[in-house]
């Protein structure tokens, strides 16, 4: 999950009764309400103004459409939401009714007993057939629906126009250009990283896994088993991690980075590439490289093609005990609806998760277009496990990652040691 900062304006054209969903007997309580305070939850940006701006909208639009409805909004911390979400799941009196939260903790969710399973609310939905499949993805558990995605984000390859005009040099077409590229750039310009990586970068990272055909994972019948020690996915790590040394991205300072990391150094001119999400261009806009810099899709393996980008974001969903199923179903569909996404693309530069709304705006806007044409070419999304979360809270991949770096242990041994890791948070989740 990536969270960015963007803007945009609601309107008012709520068809209440035409898409209000059906009750359903898959909640814990056994209300529902057609009227009364729901409560919702959702992320607090770091400029929240605009966010803000049109979710008042779609309250307002809401309420005027429900009468004896209220909604009642609270943006809560990121870096808290774990600690939030556990108590909500564990007090339902003290629980939201839809809640935002980040796409990777989706299955996690599930398994803990806190999403309510909307899968004939989001088949009946007229909008949901346009649905992004990886954002279909990101709310799918077990073949049902926990959600409506709400936003997607991936990375693609920022670069410096001036520094690539004064070398000679093109985007580079592959990964081993890729590569070629950023050391030739490192020895022109010693004080630039060529392409700036961190070994704490897992996003950054993934796709240069998934472009040689490894895998995190594979699914058997809905049980996990890490694949992350195969001949494929090792090929992927060992040329991620040769971009760690004097000629491109010293060990000793690059080793520690994560993905912040990576666009602060490139937005402050201090690198001549650098793997960074649409939700880094307003970061490399503030900063020294605005005006000389470009995005292209991040290549893949072979020439032409894209390397596969983690598709990150976040959904909306309804909590298994809320006492207004219908109605908080009702306004988890006109959060995520393809006129609010619209509008948070305005506000907030968050990518839409429906192809056409999404279409719309990179027309709009330019630098969405690299963005847009990565997702085209297929994205891929974490293990729908609730060992995920374990995986990623313990840092099992950037330890892999720094170990190689370091010279502790080869390529076969790290990812050896992180696939057992891995199954063991696979097998403890069930």
């Amino acid at each position: 999950m990536k969270l960015p900062v963007p803007a945009l304006l609601v309107g008012a054209l709520f068809l209440a009764a035409a898409c209000a969903p059906q009750t359903s007997s898959n909640s814990a309580s056994d209300k529902d309400d057609k009227s009364g305070t729901l409560r919702v939850w959702l992320f607090q940006e770091v400029g929240n103004d605009p966010k803000q701006k049109v979710v008042d909208s779609v309250v307002a639009a809401f309420e005027k459409a429900h009468t004896g409805t209220k909604v009642d909004v609270e943006y809560i911390p990121v870096d808290t939401r774990a600690q939030r979400v556990k108590a909500a799941f564990n007090d339902p009196a003290s629980a939201p009714d839809v809640m935002e939260y980040g796409n990777t903790d989706t299955a996690g969710y599930v398994h803990d007993g806190g999403l309510l399973d909307v899968t004939k609310d989001f088949g009946a939905w007229s909008e949901a057939k346009d649905t992004d499949p990886t954002a279909r993805q990101s709310v799918t558990v077990g073949g049902k629906v926990y959600g409506a995605p709400f936003y997607v984000g991936v990375r693609a390859l920022y670069y410096r126009t001036d520094v690539f005009r004064e070398l000679g040099l093109k985007p580079p077409a592959t990964l081993a250009e890729l590569a070629s590229t950023a050391r030739r750039i490192r020895a022109a310009k010693p004080d630039l990283y060529g392409l700036v990586v961190g070994g704490a970068y897992t996003y950054g990272a993934m796709p240069f896994i998934w472009a040689e055909g490894g895998e995190l994972a594979t699914d058997k019948g809905g049980s996990y088993t890490s694949a992350i020690g195969s001949a494929a996915a090792q090929k992927g790590i060992k040329e991620y991690t040769s971009l760690f040394g004097d000629d491109n991205c010293p060990a000793a300072k690059c080793a520690g980075f994560g993905g912040n990391d990576t666009v602060t150094a490139f937005a402050a001119g201090k690198a001549g590439m650098a793997i960074g999400g649409d939700f880094s261009h307003a970061a490399v806009e503030a900063g020294s490289v605005k005006g000389k810099y470009a995005v292209v899709p991040l290549p893949g393996a072979a020439a032409g093609s894209i390397a596969p980008a983690f598709a990150g974001g976040n959904n909306i969903g309804v909590l298994k005990s809320t006492t207004h199923r219908t109605l908080a179903v009702a306004l988890m569909e006109e959060l995520a609806s393809k006129k609010t996404q619209a509008e948070m693309f305005d506000a907030m530069g968050f990518l839409p998760t429906f192809k056409d709304v999404r279409d719309q705006a990179a027309a709009k806007e330019p630098f969405v277009k690299p963005f847009v044409t990565t997702l085209a070419a297929g994205t891929k999304f974490v293990p729908a496990s609730s060992g995920w979360s374990q995986i990623d809270s313990s840092l099992v991949l950037p330890t892999m990652f720094q170990e190689v770096i370091s010279g502790k242990k080869s390529v076969g041994a790290a990812s050896q040691e992180a696939a057992k890791k891995m199954d063991d948070a696979f097998g403890s989740a069930g």
